[in-house]
């Protein structure tokens, strides 16, 4: 069989909104699509929908008119699981329960004909144990898409135990022809994407809990300073916070209970509350005519003095991320083997955090500290998130405020937490990355690039990782680790294997 030919029927199982969108990517790509739904009026109604949508671009001048009626004419609604037959491709989008989709593949394992490839678009379940229904495994994987299914470019493609690498080369051969971007992964909670992000939404929403800035400021402190597409508040907003709240609990209760995938309470509690995000007009934010618009002030103007002086000092990364900061507007003083490189403003220590608070720099250095978060990329930012030390004169603050407004930065302060936010968070991520390449789950440029590609990340987690050193996210897990005395910030296996190689360690 040669799927990539489109001549290949593919069926399409669902016609909620993962489902239909599958079926316009493949009907797109030119194959004739089956759409079949348990409700037969469900599927009718899907593509009626979709050709309203369709014909509206049209009308809009977006999209042309042939192309999207021949779109259109190429799927076709059926109303019985014999009609599959002929199908070279049946991917399953219904519901997330793994007895549901075992008796759907068992059905069409004795339909389908014994080249037929089957798929499913599962996010959560296991691909071993959906093949595990079936007498030929090896023709099933996990073919994840990622909503909206026209738009979004990423596809996971999973293996259980018993996935060939034939079927394996055959969907990444017809993905490619589909116009997609695919990465491969072994069959484990979360595959890739929704595993590694889960810091993303836990770091803030753990911020929100512990009351360290209202939601509008946290996520203006992850998109604006740190370089993120949207603030993690928002997504889950845009998402559905039960959709979101279900993937978490799910990745949680599948790796035992593991600490560092505990679910958010606060979350849990909108989930309660009905306030699922934009779908029910209110989440995190509201959604209705009458909200006020989401506004995040920096701090006032500084009236304060420049610093007269201004000296890097640090190993060449972290003196080469300052200087990004500091519009390399700073003397650099080169010294090998310092953790963490630091700017010193007249007496003021500046420094990227560590995972300590301010206070505690501040108690070992004896000098005034402000501690700055991360960026992407300072040039571009338009925003900086910073934390003073308890023991600091107003003076000292308002020295470093001033010189970063003078840079054109918005200046967020926050309260003295621990990594601050973006910090925290990169470290967290880097950390679970790390992890899926030790135990095989996925290769470091996949996992990258699906982080990239999925969910748009400015930086894939373990090139930014890398980027800014191994040393400093270790130090910074450990320092979270400390403070909290929990498990969740635990650094795994291959973090402190490569922080060891980064400090010459034996």
């Amino acid at each position: 069989m040669n799927l990539p030919n489109v001549n290949a029927r593919v069926a399409v199982i669902g016609a909620g909104t993962m489902g239909i969108g599958i079926a316009q990517v493949a009907a797109g790509a030119g194959h004739p699509v089956w759409l079949f739904d348990i409700d037969a009026a469900a599927a009718r109604q899907a593509l009626d929908a979709l050709g309203q949508r369709l014909r509206q671009r049209v009308q809009s001048g977006k999209a042309d008119a042939d192309a999207t009626e021949a779109l259109l004419g190429r799927i076709q609604p059926v109303e019985s699981l014999d009609q599959l037959a002929d199908s070279a491709l049946v991917i399953e989008a219904v519901a997330e329960k793994l007895a549901i989709k075992q008796s759907l593949f068992r059905e069409l394992e004795a339909l389908c004909s014994p080249a037929a490839l089957f798929a499913s678009n599962t996010s959560s379940l296991s691909i071993t144990a959906i093949g595990g229904a079936l007498h030929h495994p090896q023709r099933l994987a996990g073919l994840h898409f990622f909503n909206p299914a026209p738009v979004m470019k990423l596809v996971e493609i999973v293996s259980g135990l018993d996935t060939s690498a034939e079927t394996v080369a055959e969907l990444q051969a017809l993905t490619r022809q589909w116009g997609k971007q695919s990465v491969l992964c072994r069959s484990t909670p979360g595959f890739i994407v929704n595993r590694v992000a889960r810091p993303f939404y836990a770091e803030t929403l753990r911020a929100l809990e512990e009351q360290v800035a209202d939601a509008a400021t946290l996520d203006a402190v992850m998109r604006d300073a740190g370089g993120f597409a949207m603030g993690p508040l928002q997504l889950t907003d845009m998402i559905g916070q039960d959709i979101n709240y279900a993937v978490t609990e799910s990745v949680f209760q599948a790796f035992f209970q593991d600490p560092r995938f505990t679910p958010s309470l606060v979350q849990q509690e909108r989930v309660a509350a009905g306030r699922l995000g934009r779908k029910s007009g209110c989440g995190f934010y509201r959604y209705d005519k009458q909200a006020p618009p989401q506004i995040v002030a920096g701090l006032p103007a500084s009236s304060a003095e420049l610093p007269h002086s201004i000296k890097l000092h640090g190993g060449a990364a972290g003196v080469t991320l300052l200087a990004e900061l500091l519009a390399g507007n700073a003397e650099a003083i080169i010294q090998p083997g310092q953790t963490s490189a630091f700017a010193q403003l007249d007496e003021v220590t500046f420094m990227l955090t560590n995972g300590k608070t301010a206070s505690q720099v501040a108690d070992e250095t004896g000098t005034p500290v402000v501690l700055f978060d991360l960026s992407a990329q300072y040039a571009q930012a338009s925003t900086v998130a910073i934390s003073c030390a308890a023991q600091n004169d107003a003076r000292h603050n308002a020295t470093v405020v001033r010189l970063l407004q003078s840079l054109g930065k918005k200046v967020i302060l926050l309260p003295d937490y621990p990594g601050l936010l973006v910090m925290r968070t990169l470290a967290m991520l880097a950390n679970e990355a790390l992890d899926v390449v030790n135990k095989g789950v996925a290769s470091a440029a996949d996992t990258d690039h699906a982080m990239r590609c999925g969910v748009n990340y400015p930086r894939g987690p373990l090139e930014w990782g890398a980027s800014l050193g191994w040393r400093h996210i270790l130090t910074t897990l450990e320092n979270l680790q400390r403070f909290y005395g929990e498990p969740r910030y635990r650094p795994m296996p291959l973090l402190r294997h490569y922080a060891s190689l980064s400090s010459g360690a034996q």
